[in-house]
This record gives C-alpha cells, structure tokens and sequence, in this order.
C-alpha cells in the first residue's frame, strides 16, 4: 500500500492531570489512588457511569501494566488490600 493510500485517524493522548494531593514527582501512591478510585466507582455506579472513566484514565496511564495485573488478579482473588465497596 503507498503512502499516499494510507488512511490516518486522529489519536487523542489522554494523561492524568495535575492532583494536588500529589504533588511530588514519585506518583505510585497517585496511581494506587486512582485504581482504588476506579474500582470503588463502577462498584457504586456502574461500568456506564461517565464520571469514572477519569480514574480509569488516570491509572492506565500511570500504572505500570504489571502491577494493574497483579491487583485484577488480587481482586478475583479476594486478597486486594483494600475495600472497593462503598
């Protein structure tokens, strides 16, 4: 396929913005908060619910895959250390 044929599809790149409540560099404890944040959300309101995506984003963004892993797999297992129910 020539260049010219390829078709190009805008890309949005989507980050977590600034939270004050972490202010320093080091933003594991940001990506723990916004996986938690996550979880809790779509618990109380549901997968469709808006509003949690903005944590969804936020923690893919900066989680590292293998940690996101390991917390779904904590989760199917009962074993996460932290309560996602309201």
């Amino acid at each position: 396929m020539a260049d010219e044929e390829r078709e190009t599809k805008p890309f949005k790149f989507v980050t977590a913005g600034f939270d004050a409540r972490f202010p320093n560099m080091n933003q594991t404890k940001h990506c723990w908060q916004n996986y938690v944040d996550y979880h809790k959300c779509i618990n109380v309101k549901g997968e469709d619910f808006t509003p949690c995506k903005q944590f969804y984003y936020a923690y893919r963004s900066l989680c590292p895959n293998s940690w996101i892993e390991r917390w779904d797999a904590q989760r199917e297992n009962g074993t996460f250390p932290a309560r996602l129910d309201a």
